[in-house]
């Protein structure tokens, strides 16, 4: 599958309708943004069930804030509509899929429950 643009129109409807969505925020200026993309792209077609998705920071200013992304190359792991996994570097192929491999095995009736009583504690935004 293609690495999917996202931008302010298609987002939401893409991290809604996909069990498992790879977002790399980026930009076109950033030296290790560039040196990341191959290895992004040679983990995205080992792996056709999970969208592979970017958004250019420079071009989608808003949507970047929204994250609250202060550092690229970021990604982002959304499963079931929940952000699992955020973090900001360039990262190796093998240590990605190692993320990729805890994202699979994540037990999401658990991460439900532990969002929810968060929400629920004293104080929660």
């Amino acid at each position: 599958m293609a690495i999917v643009e996202l931008n302010q129109t298609n987002f939401e409807n893409v991290v809604t309708t996909n069990d498992i969505v790879i977002v790399d925020f980026w930009a076109p200026w950033c030296g290790p943004c560039r040196s990341f993309a191959p290895v992004y792209e040679q983990v995205a077609q080992k792996h056709p069930d999970i969208v592979f998705a970017k958004v250019n920071t420079e071009d989608e200013q808003a949507l970047a804030g929204a994250f609250d992304i202060r550092s690229i190359p970021t990604l982002m792991i959304f499963r079931d509509k929940i952000i699992i996994f955020s973090q900001p570097g360039a990262l190796p192929g093998a240590a990605l899929e190692q993320i990729i491999g805890k994202a699979k095995a994540l037990d999401m009736d658990e991460v439900r429950r532990q969002v929810a009583a968060q929400q629920a504690a004293p104080g929660a935004a």
